[in-house]
């Protein structure tokens, strides 16, 4: 799939933290996928996500599916 992301205005994930560490940042309103790359190589490669399995993955995160038990 051949995505332009030249555009993309990219967020950071509310779950990186503060401290530098390890951040991801997706963009927002690409019909189908959910871009996503490393906060800390802006100009690095993004990985594609198809929406729904994108949306499946925060929904786990938020519920604590992959909390350490």
């Amino acid at each position: 799939m051949d995505v332009d992301l030249s555009e993309a205005s990219w967020r950071k994930s509310s779950y990186s933290g503060g401290g530098g560490g390890n951040c991801v940042e997706v963009a927002d309103n690409f019909a189908g996928v959910a871009p996503v790359r490393d906060s800390k190589d802006p100009s690095g490669p993004a990985l594609l996500f198809p929406t729904a399995a994108w949306q499946a993955f925060v929904t786990a995160v938020r519920t604590g599916e992959f909390d350490a038990h």
